[in-house]
């Protein structure tokens, strides 16, 4: 298949940007990827395989985020969305200044 397209590298690069802001949000996968196809509309199929790269990069992140996690509250479904909202006009704006 060879290298991927410069505009494909950068998609999936975008991809895990927007997944890191999700986990700084301390949101689920399932949360991410219903988020970001709700708001940015990538494909939960995208969401998923990007994140369980990055899992596989960073194991020992991702058990610890698991075990932060389910200690923690949720953040209601509007302050969700609002956060989301702001991560993609800013995300958007970061990439026209690229």
């Amino acid at each position: 298949m060879g290298e991927p397209s410069h505009s494909s590298a950068s998609y999936i690069h975008m991809v895990q940007h927007l997944i890191e802001k999700c986990l700084i949000f301390h949101m689920s996968k399932e949360e991410c990827m219903e988020a970001l196809s709700k708001h940015a509309n990538i494909k939960p199929v995208i969401t998923s395989t990007v994140w369980n790269e990055l899992e596989k990069e960073n194991k020992e992140f991702f058990e610890e985020y698991a075990k932060a996690k389910s200690k923690e509250d949720r953040m209601s479904e509007e302050e969700t969305s609002q956060m989301i909202q702001k991560m993609i006009s800013d995300s958007t704006k970061g990439a026209a200044n690229d």
